[in-house]
């Protein structure tokens, strides 16, 4: 699992992190501090890590800006 990788996780669910559920908020506190160490996060962490973010990230609806900047003679 690429250091990269959960960094770009870890980042990515701060935004989420009050939404956590109390052991959620304890595992993700915890992949912080491995995080912190600098430690490569073994495949059940790193799994446990991408679930979570599985569950809470939604990727942006990009369909409704493209309609924005269409031009007026395609409309």
């Amino acid at each position: 699992m690429a250091f990269r990788d959960q960094q770009k996780y870890l980042e990515s669910l701060r935004k989420y992190e009050r939404k956590f559920t109390r052991e959620e908020t304890e595992m993700y506190k915890m992949f912080q501090k491995m995080h912190k160490d600098e430690e490569d996060f073994d495949s059940v962490s790193f799994k446990k890590l991408k679930d979570l973010y599985d569950k809470y990230y939604v990727p942006a609806d990009r369909t409704k800006l493209d309609n924005l900047f269409k031009k007026k003679d395609e409309q």
